[in-house]
């Protein structure tokens, strides 16, 4: 009924029935509940997801805290006589090691500590879910051979073998296992001697009288054989016009040999420095110099952090040995593969019709998927399966060469995990260094560091590899590769795993290309100027549309 009329006119509203207020009712407690477990499902969700962050972060803190625990005490319970390491894969040998120096108690940095352990894939390859993504990817080098074949033979009428870009690309070997051989020497022949003389001649009358002029022209003759050792291999490289994987190999272990260096005179000179002679017997009035062999065995051994001993394996697996040498071998066509059929093809008729706007990022994405794949094949071959083969023929134990980087939240553990080997150097011989110098409060400075010196090696290696100087490597590494730590720092959710892989995508991408397009410029465009220094450093892919108006 419609509700009756006030005094004032107005329609007056009947107060609502008791079935029409039971329905209200009824609605409102349906809507507050839904409301409700709608509340508790998100905060179920949100304790959910920080569980399993905090689960994680736990897992990985203690693990962490376990294994420098355990190295710890048996260095610290174990007697020089029957220190013996043990394995957590296998078991290992009872030969004898010295214990590692002691952690120390001023408040500094930790040392590193080396233990008997596999490398991260080598467990995960026990797996049969990862073992099954290892059998992927030899089943996609299967696919790629038999693509190039059948392109071949559908092209060509025949099957082309030869594999002409491997052949050129390790051309004059002879060249350059001399060169190798003579750069092995000269730290055994040269660095060993003469370090042994500065050592044991401090006792001396000279030394004894000017002991600052006596070690400064000894740090002197060492900064000369480092800038020597820099400049041989250049000439050799220069005179025989080595090709690009032939200078890559002589430039990698050339850096590799100067960071052993390094890493030698830096840990003994520290003792033989703090060395004080005592009278209590003959022993104790000995200069603390390495053995040959200890530093024989370290320019061998696949690490860059010297010590006098390392934990060893039993006994060399020859099986595990020839494995890893044949999936180097595999890794090196898989390369070879990629680049035949997704790089060359794209770049080898370089003209200024590439310098555009779309031709370039159009290049970048097409070039995301086989540069990413060419970073895991290099990673595998080098940091997994050549150190192996060399750490097992060596019987050295610490297979920690790299870590589960895949798994990074943030750009600092992806860079700390990615080369455990170089890290180490980094952080023993660089970071501390400088941390030692400037103090805990300029450890930001310490950091860039780091990161300024291994941004230049990397640009080195590659500036005289490819024969220009293109720093693309360099402002991504020590540009925006620092900023990022910054930016993903202490993230922890499983997004920021994304965002660095999508990073990784696109600055792979961009490495192949940039680099693609300015070695095929310079194979097609005419030389920026005739001096060469000058032409070194322009790119010629940004010039080449000019350069035939620009020249007379």
């Amino acid at each position: 009924m419609d509700g009756a009329v006030d005094a004032h006119g107005k329609k007056r509203q009947d107060p609502p029935s008791a079935a029409e207020g039971a329905v209200a009712s009824h609605t409102n407690g349906a809507m507050g509940s839904i409301q409700k477990k709608l509340e508790l499902s998100r905060l179920r969700e949100k304790i959910h997801h920080t569980r399993n962050d905090l689960l994680h972060d736990l897992n990985r803190n203690v693990d962490d805290f376990v294994q420098d625990v355990l190295s710890q005490v048996e260095q610290s319970i174990a007697p020089p006589s029957d220190l013996s390491w043990s394995s957590p894969a296998r078991e290992t040998s009872s030969e004898q090691t010295l214990p590692e120096p002691s952690r120390p108690k001023d408040g500094s940095l930790p040392d590193k500590v080396f233990v008997c352990r596999n490398s991260v894939l080598t467990d995960l390859f026990e797996i049969d879910h990862i073992r099954t993504i290892y059998n992927i990817f030899s089943a996609i080098l299967i696919v790629f051979a038999m693509n190039t074949l059948l392109h071949d033979l559908m092209e060509y009428g025949r099957i082309d073998l030869k594999f002409e870009l491997i052949r050129w690309a390790f051309g004059h070997f002879p060249i350059v296992m001399s060169t190798w051989v003579c750069m092995k020497l000269s730290t055994v022949l040269i660095l060993y001697p003469a370090f042994c003389r500065w050592a044991t001649q401090r006792s001396g009358w000279f030394a004894r009288s000017s002991p600052r002029v006596y070690n400064l022209s000894w740090t002197f003759a060492y900064v000369m054989f480092q800038v020597a050792f820099l400049i041989f291999p250049l000439r050799v490289i220069s005179i025989y016009h080595l090709p690009l994987a032939s200078t890559l190999a002589i430039t990698m272990e050339q850096a590799r040999l100067i960071m052993k260096a390094h890493a030698f005179v830096r840990e003994n000179a520290t003792k033989v420095l703090h060395f004080k002679p005592k009278s209590g017997g003959r022993e104790s009035s000995e200069v603390p110099i390495p053995a040959f062999s200890h530093y024989l065995y370290f320019l061998f051994a696949p690490t860059l952090v010297y010590r006098d001993s390392y934990p060893r394996s039993p006994a060399c697996r020859w099986d595990y040995v020839f494995t890893n040498l044949a999936q180097v071998v595999a890794c090196l066509l898989y390369t070879y593969y990629i680049f035949i059929r997704f790089c060359v093809p794209v770049f080898k008729n370089f003209t200024e019709d590439h310098v555009t706007s779309k031709r370039i990022i159009l290049s970048v994405f097409s070039c995301m998927l086989p540069g990413t794949l060419a970073l895991f094949v290099g990673f595998f071959a080098i940091l997994h399966s050549w150190l192996n083969a060399f750490a097992e023929m060596l019987r050295f134990g610490d297979r920690l060469f790299y870590k589960d980087w895949w798994n990074s939240t943030s750009f600092a553990n992806y860079y700390r995990t990615w080369n455990v080997v170089v890290h180490d150097w980094l952080y023993t011989y660089v970071y501390k260094d400088v941390y030692w110098l400037l103090g805990r409060e300029q450890r930001s400075v310490a950091m860039f560091t780091v990161f300024l010196i291994s941004a230049m090696f990397h640009e080195y290696i590659l500036a005289v590899s490819f024969g220009f100087c293109y720093p693309v490597l360099f402002i991504m590494f020590a540009g925006g590769g620092f900023s990022f730590i910054f930016l993903t720092n202490k993230r922890k959710q499983r997004t920021w795993n994304i965002f660095m892989w999508v990073s990784l995508f696109t600055g792979n991408g961009i490495l192949m290309t940039l680099y693609s397009m300015e070695w095929y410029a310079r194979e097609n465009c005419p030389p920026f100027s005739d001096s060469r220094i000058v032409d070194y450093f322009v790119p010629r892919s940004w010039i080449c549309r000019i350069l035939p108006d620009a020249l007379p």
